[in-house]
C-alpha cells in the first residue's frame, strides 16, 4: 500500500510540478500548490481511518535497504503520537500555502519551497531510522533558509544565516551520537545498523559501557534543545522567525520536542533519569524567562514567539517527568502547539497584510473596526494561556501532574514544578495586556476603514477554531491513541532508579 510514502513524497512531486509552471502565471501556481496541500491532507486523512488504536507498536511500517553496506534503511512507521503530527502538518501546510496569497514576489519558488518543507517535516514524524531521521531533520533547515533569507523581514540574510549556523551545528552533535551508537551494536551483534527499535532494545537490554549513554544522550539532547528551541539555546529563534515570512511560522512545528520524545529520551533510559532534574529546572527557568521577555516585546509577533519558547518548557517539563501522564501531556502540548499557534499566525498574517505592521504601540482600538477577527484572536488568545474548556489547558495539566508525580517521590525539587506554574500566571498577563493594547482605546483614523475578515479568511480560521475547542472538551479523541505509546514509553525505567527515590514505573503507576 505503501500509504506512508505516498504522504510523505506528495508535497515533493508537487514541488516538481511547480517548476513546470510557465513564468508569471501565478494564479496557476496557487492552485497547484493548494491542490497538492489538499491531496496531501486527504492522504493523512486515510492513515487515521487505517490506524488501530489498540495496536502497541508502529503500524503502516515501510522498510526498505537504502544503503545496505552502511546499516541504513528506508524504514518508515507511525503511533499514537506520530499519526497526530503528521495529520496536523499536512493540515498546517494546507493553511500556509493559503495565506501565501499575499505573498507577490518569486510565488512560484515560495510555493516550492514550502512543499519541500512540507515534505521534510512528514519525514521527520514518520522515519525510525537514526540516519533517515536525521536527513529529514537536516533537509528543514534548506527550504526554511531560503525562505527566511529571501522572503524576510529586515535584517533577514542574518537572520537565515544564524538560524542555519545554530541548527546544523547543533544537529552535527546528534549525527555523530548515532554513528557511536551503531558501531557499539555493531561490536556486540556484528550487524551495523541504525534502526531504531533495534537499537533501543539494545541500550534497554544490554546497556552501554561507561559514561557512552551519557554522552551519547547529550549528543542527541544538544540537537534537539537547539531547535526545540530551549533557554538558553533559543537566541536564533526570535531573530530567524522574527524575520520569517508567516506561512513558514504557521507550518514550524516542534521537531525538537518530537525528537527528545522519540530518540533521546526512549535510546538513553538511565541517561534521561540522571538528567531529568536539570532538564525540569531548564525548562522551569525557559517558561519563566520566556513570559517576562514577551511581556516587554512591542511587535505582537515577537510576543507571540517568545510564548513559543513557553510552551517549550511545559513541552520539556512533561516529557522529563518521564510518567505516562507527562508523556501524553507533552506529546499532546506539541499538537495544542501546532493548532494555537498556527491559528495565532495566521490572525497575525491577515492583521499584517491589512496594516503593515505588528508594532504595538501603532496599533490600538481595532475591536470597534475588526469585531470577528477580535473574537477569534481573543479565543487564540485564550487557549495560549490554557483557559479550562480549550485545548491549552489539558496539555499543561497533564505535563504539569506528571512532572509533580516525579517531584513528589522524590526525582527533583517541587519548586521546579511550582515555578512553572507561574509561567502560567505570567502567560495571562503578557497576552492579555496585548490583545488589550492593540483591540481596544481610541481607533487610529488609519485604522478605521480596514475591512473585518473575509469569508476566505473566515474558512481558514475555523477548523483551527473547532480544534481548539474539539480537543479541549474530548481531549480523550486524541489521548486514547497516545496511551498505548505511552505506556511503551516508559517500560525502561521500571528499571531506572531516580536518585535516592523510587522507580520511575512506580512514579508512573
Amino acid at each position: 500500500m505503501l500509504a506512508l510514502s505516498w504522504t510523505l513524497w506528495t508535497p515533493l512531486i508537487g514541488a516538481f510540478l511547480l517548476m513546470l509552471v510557465p513564468k508569471g502565471q501565478d494564479l496557476v501556481a496557487r492552485a497547484v500548490a493548494l491542490t497538492i496541500t489538499l491531496i496531501t491532507l486527504g492522504m493523512a486523512g486515510v492513515l487515521f481511518l487505517g490506524f488501530n488504536p489498540n495496536i502497541t507498536g508502529y503500524q503502516f511500517v515501510e522498510q526498505f535497504a537504502w544503503l545496505p553496506d552502511y546499516g541504513v534503511s528506508y524504514f518508515l512507521g507511525i503511533d499514537g503520537v506520530s499519526l497526530w503530527l503528521v495529520g496536523l502538518t499536512a493540515l498546517l501546510s494546507v493553511f500556509a500555502v493559503a495565506l501565501s496569497f499575499n505573498a507577490q514576489e518569486r510565488v512560484c519558488e515560495f510555493l516550492i519551497w514550502l512543499l519541500v518543507l512540507e515534505s521534510a517535516l512528514l519525514g521527520v514524524f514518520m522515519a525510525l531510522d537514526l540516519i533517515l531521521f536525521y536527513v529529514f531533520f537536516e533537509l528543514t533547515l534548506v527550504p526554511s533558509y531560503f525562505l527566511i533569507s529571501l522572503w524576510g523581514g529586515r535584517d533577514r540574510a542574518a537572520a537565515a544565516l544564524k538560524f542555519f549556523l545554530y541548527t546544523f551545528f547543533g544537529s552535527l552533535f546528534m549525527l555523530i551520537a548515532s554513528i557511536v551508537l551503531a558501531f557499539e551494536y555493531q561490536k556486540n551483534f556484528n550487524l551495523l545498523t541504525f534502526e531504531l527499535p533495534r537499537l533501543q532494545a539494545f541500550v534497554w537490554e544490554r546497556g552501554l559501557p561507561g559514561n557512552m549513554e551519557t554522552w551519547l544522550f547529550l549528543g542527541f539532547a544538544l540537537a534537539f534543545a537547539v531547535k526545540l528551541p530551549l533557554v538558553p539555546f533559543h537566541t536564533w529563534w526570535p531573530q530567524a522567525m522574527g524575520a520569517a515570512p508567516m506561512p513558514l511560522i504557521v507550518v514550524f512545528l516542534k521537531t525538537g520536542a518530537y525528537g527528545f520524545m522519540r530518540y533521546a529520551i526512549p535510546l538513553f533510559p538511565d541517561a534521561a533519569v540522571s538528567f531529568a532534574p536539570v532538564m525540569m529546572s531548564m525548562a522551569a527557568v525557559a517558561i519563566v524567562y520566556a513570559a517576562i521577555v514577551a511581556a516587554m516585546q512591542s511587535d505582537i509577533k515577537r510576543v507571540a514567539l517568545y510564548a513559543v519558547v513557553s510552551h517549550a518548557g511545559f513541552i520539556l517539563m512533561g516529557l522529563f517527568s518521564l510518567t505516562p501522564e507527562g508523556f501524553v501531556g507533552g506529546a499532546l502540548q506539541q499538537i495544542n502547539h501546532g493548532v494555537t499557534m498556527g491559528a495565532l499566525f495566521l490572525l497575525l498574517g491577515m492583521l499584517e497584510a491589512r496594516t503593515r505592521t505588528l508594532q504595538i504601540g501603532e496599533l490600538g482600538g481595532l475591536k470597534a473596526q475588526l469585531p470577528v477577527f477580535s473574537a477569534l484572536f481573543l479565543i487564540v488568545v485564550l487557549a495560549s494561556v490554557a483557559l479550562p474548556g480549550t485545548n491549552g489547558f489539558i496539555g499543561e495539566f497533564l505535563c504539569l501532574l506528571g512532572a509533580y508525580q516525579s517531584a513528589h517521590a522524590g526525582a527533583y525539587p517541587v519548586g521546579w514544578v511550582i515555578l512553572g506554574v507561574t509561567g502560567t500566571i505570567l502567560a495571562t498577563v503578557y497576552m492579555l495586556w496585548m490583545f488589550q493594547r492593540v483591540f481596544y482605546g481610541p481607533t487610529p483614523s488609519r485604522w478605521r476603514e480596514l475591512p473585518d475578515l473575509r469569508p476566505a479568511e473566515l474558512a481558514l480560521l475555523l477548523p483551527l477554531i473547532a480544534l481548539i475547542f474539539w480537543i479541549g472538551v474530548r481531549p480523550i479523541s486524541l489521548t486514547q491513541t497516545m496511551e498505548r505509546a505511552a505506556l511503551e514509553w516508559v517500560k525502561p525505567y521500571a528499571q531506572a532508579r531516580f536518585p535516592d527515590t523510587v522507580s520511575a514505573r512506580e512514579i508512573g503507576e
